[in-house]
């Protein structure tokens, strides 16, 4: 039973594995991977339906599109004090170039961000950046 908050309507990970019959481990696999935007509170995993309408549309900061590479920025950035270097990229293909120019890709992760609200998306590890779009 999804969970109501004002006009906000939550679902956890249960309601989708019971509304789509998918496996909770490919759900919780989609929201890790950014395929499926969605918030951690605690330990669960909530998502909007405005969220679960733009997956099943197809628009996700995770794809390939001209579409989304106008709506999103990203920000590859050091993930601990000791790598304080942060760079800013218009599209995927500049985020891969930044990336693959570091010595340690393990330090570092990228910020995708709402061009217009400049609201971080997601944050993805640098590697698994590249897995996703460095084909």
């Amino acid at each position: 039973m999804p969970k109501k908050i004002g006009d906000l309507k939550l679902y956890s990970v249960d309601d989708l594995h019971d509304m789509l019959g998918i496996s909770k481990m490919t759900i919780r696999a989609y929201l890790r991977d950014g395929k499926l935007q969605g918030r951690k509170m605690g330990v669960k995993w909530f998502v909007t339906e405005d969220s679960l309408r733009k997956y099943f549309e197809g628009d996700q900061p995770g794809g390939n599109s001209v579409k989304s590479e106008k709506k999103f920025r990203y920000v590859v950035q050091g993930i601990n004090d000791l790598v304080s270097e942060s760079e800013e990229c218009d599209s995927v293909s500049s985020t891969i170039e930044c990336i693959k120019s570091q010595a340690i890709i393990s330090l570092f992760q990228v910020a995708v961000l709402d061009r217009e609200t400049d609201e971080v998306i997601e944050l993805v590890k640098a590697r698994d950046f590249l897995e996703r779009h460095d084909q």
